[in-house]
């Protein structure tokens, strides 16, 4: 089994896969102690041909696999391809387009909630996958004869995949569906990775505006400095020193290095230094200036059993058209659905809508109910006649 190392040989091969309509992709990579995923193999076939691409080899310009990615006439496709994705983004500047996500498209055609690739495959073709070698090193050289055999066959496989679920797609009406799936993950806003926005990675737990001014302020710095060095986010400070500092608001060295979260001896790196100065621009901030600290969404009058009401209608809808329910609408969704008839929420949009959304409405101003019948639970309209029994 050959495996690219030299950038002609990755030219000749992308151009005989550019011919087809799709190619399969996937990626190997290494995340542990960097900040940006480090890719180590890349695993593309056509429908007559599969290749294994060392990513790290010497003689390599990735350039011929950049190009196509970004070749509008061939579809790329992927099994839950946000985090290859994310490393095409980084490397090359550009968002492969257009893309197939299979995992999406497998809860559109009723496999449940981020079905794995191998329950996939098995499900789809009978085929039952080796998994041992998913979490060996992949930067290590050269590749095993098992490590191989594992990534292709995370590429060969899919193309059966990808043919099986395009065509019940088609059948079931829902190409579409998947369509505006993919446009939120081909948007290069999904994998940008801006500082100022650091802050929204964290859980709130500040109740104060001076507290989440200096939430913003360190977390931007942490991110940037995970950046600049390429390390995970922990390895420069934890998520629960950023807490704390953002309650305490340390101001000097010493305070700083009585926090119960700073290791002992941290309050005097640069690191330190950092992190005090964050502290002050944002204590040196106007009252008027200082961000407002998000309120909780309100369940209460009432709101709360009607998020329950709406919980049973999304799992009915779920069952009776075999979608997944988190791919027709979120917790966040009913939650807002259930405070405001005219929320802005994916529910309440396109095909989401017409599935569920206006049903939930209804069912919220009492213009439908639930009911029980024969073991299933049914809706019933405000004439109390059963329209249809699973909506």
């Amino acid at each position: 089994m050959s495996i690219i190392t030299k950038t002609a040989d990755l030219a000749a091969v992308c151009l005989r896969l550019a011919r087809f309509p799709y190619v399969t992709v996937d990626t190997e990579f290494m995340r542990e102690t960097t900040y940006w995923p480090k890719l180590c193999v890349i695993q593309l076939a056509s429908p007559d041909e599969a290749v294994i691409i060392d990513a790290l080899a010497p003689d390599l310009d990735l350039e011929p696999f950049f190009k196509l990615m970004a070749d509008e006439q061939v579809i790329k496709v992927f099994h839950a391809a946000r985090q290859d994705i994310e490393i095409v983004f980084h490397l090359g500047g550009l968002v492969p387009h257009p893309v197939f996500d299979t995992q999406v498209a497998a809860m559109v055609c009723g496999f449940g909630d981020s079905v794995s690739y191998d329950q996939l495959v098995q499900r789809l073709t009978g085929a039952k996958l080796d998994k041992s070698s998913r979490f060996t090193d992949w930067s290590r050289r050269p590749l095993t004869p098992r490590q191989q055999e594992y990534a292709l066959a995370d590429v060969t496989h899919l193309r059966d995949v990808f043919l099986s679920l395009s065509t019940r797609l088609d059948q079931q009406g829902r190409t579409e569906w998947v369509s505006e799936e993919m446009e939120i993950l081909t948007s290069p806003k999904t994998y940008q990775m801006e500082p100022d926005s650091a802050w929204k990675r964290l859980k709130l737990r500040v109740r104060k505006p001076i507290e989440l001014a200096v939430l913003q302020e360190v977390a931007a710095w942490r991110e940037r400095e995970a950046q600049s060095r390429d390390v995970p986010r922990g390895r420069v400070v934890k998520d629960d020193a950023i807490y704390e500092i953002a309650q305490q608001q340390p101001t000097t060295a010493q305070a700083l290095g009585q926090l119960r979260t700073i290791p002992k001896g941290f309050e005097r790196s640069r690191a330190a230094e950092d992190i005090l100065a964050a502290v002050e621009r944002a204590m040196a901030l106007p009252k008027d200036a200082l961000p407002k600290v998000p309120k909780a969404r309100q369940t209460g009058n009432g709101t709360g059993a009607a998020v329950d009401l709406l919980k049973v209608l999304l799992k009915m809808t779920s069952e009776s058209h075999g979608v997944a329910a988190k791919v027709i609408a979120t917790v966040d969704d009913l939650e807002a659905i259930a405070s405001d008839d005219e929320a802005d929420v994916p529910a309440l949009h396109g095909w989401r809508r017409e599935l569920f959304g206006d049903a939930a409405l209804k069912l919220k101003r009492g213009d439908m109910a639930l009911a029980v019948r024969r073991n299933q639970v049914v809706t019933i309209d405000e004439a109390g006649r059963d329209p249809g029994a699973p909506h």
